[in-house]
């Protein structure tokens, strides 16, 4: 077929319906992560002691009528750092702008954005802790004096010009807030770290988020899914998600406790929270080196895992939950370990209570 009887065969075809990736939504899930997130502190669920802090402070900021001053977010992956640095722009009624400490790559990047911000304006910078060290001095500078130092030149002749920046606040977010140097923390006036959602209050995220999804839910469905949450707000949203698609397979209008049972249980995460590399974990202790002591380097070869990924993914929350101890002679795995996995342990183990 030629060029011309292509375009007779297309004639009057729209130019979406011709692209083989359009960027056009498909189905009716129109509801993105953004969306999921509360605009206000009023709608934040959890972590009522940092929600009273932060609203006594921002409070007295717009009062005085003065950008408040630099606030710090600490506190474990998915727990809301990224929706507060939002919310704080949206209380204050300011602009904010995004980056990351990783895409910071020089001192010239972030003085690039520092010289471009309103006044008021909310800086959040997420991992902040990876900021590299000469774009870390410069924020030193920026955040207590709200001046920027612009080199021009090269050599003997380069000159340093002082810029003076309108008053900002910075709103940093670390997953590892014993990274940050002691001069950039100091310079944080208010530091929130956020704990862990105890079951209750997942429970109330989850029905919110199921409100917002569209997706019809009872009480006893939506503590099922916070018991295996992990505390965790992103975790929570991912399940919620995965048994939204349960449903809507299985043409449920309805999602109760056995369905979020029999979708979990197709995604291997037990009542507990615990998925499939935990379990494996947790088995390779109990049954091949007999409730441990064992290194960190054996476990994971044993679970077919890198270390990394074990120490970082696996570990923190089977010690936060009392499966597992860590001892200077390696991990042993403790007596609530042994019954989830329904094992009686041997009488010569030691079993840790």
């Amino acid at each position: 077929m030629t060029n011309d009887d292509d375009m007779q065969v297309n004639a009057g075809a729209r130019e979406e319906s011709l692209r083989m990736v359009s960027a056009t939504p498909m189905g009716a899930d129109q509801v993105s992560d953004e969306e999921l997130r509360p605009s206000g502190l009023d709608e934040f669920i959890g972590q009522p002691r940092l929600k009273a802090q932060m609203k006594l402070f921002l409070n007295a900021a717009m009062k005085r009528g003065v950008a408040p001053d630099h606030i710090l977010l600490a506190g474990p992956p998915g727990l809301g750092k990224t929706t507060l640095a939002m919310i704080v722009a949206n209380e204050l009624d300011s602009p904010i702008r995004i980056t990351s400490g990783p895409a910071i790559q020089h001192a010239g990047d972030l003085a690039s954005i520092l010289s471009s911000l309103e006044e008021g304006e909310v800086l959040f910078i997420d991992e902040i802790h990876r900021l590299p060290r000469a774009a870390e001095e410069l924020l030193y500078i920026a955040m207590e004096d709200f001046r920027v130092d612009v080199v021009v030149g090269k050599g003997p002749g380069a000159s340093s010009i002082p810029l003076t920046l309108p008053r900002f606040t910075v709103v940093g977010a670390t997953t590892r807030e014993g990274m940050l140097p002691s001069p950039l923390r100091a310079r944080f006036g208010f530091t929130a770290h956020l704990d862990f959602y105890p079951r209750d209050e997942m429970r109330k995220l989850i029905l919110r988020s199921a409100t917002v999804l569209g997706v019809s839910i009872d009480e006893d469905a939506a503590e099922q899914l916070a018991r295996r949450s992990r505390g965790t707000p992103r975790i929570a949203n991912r399940l919620l998600r995965r048994v939204r698609d349960w449903a809507v397979v299985h043409d449920l209008d309805h999602v109760d406790a056995s369905a979020v049972r029999d979708a979990l249980d197709l995604y291997q995460i037990d009542v507990e929270g615990l998925d499939r590399l935990d379990i494996a974990v947790l088995k390779a202790i109990c049954g091949s080196f007999n409730g441990g002591p064992v290194g960190l380097n054996n476990l994971a070869a044993m679970v077919g895992e890198e270390s990394e990924t074990v120490e970082t993914v696996c570990e923190p929350y089977l010690v936060r939950e009392g499966f597992l101890v860590r001892t200077p002679k390696g991990r042993v795995a403790t007596s609530r370990a042994w019954e989830h996995l329904g094992i009686t342990p041997p009488d010569d183990v030691n079993v840790l209570f």
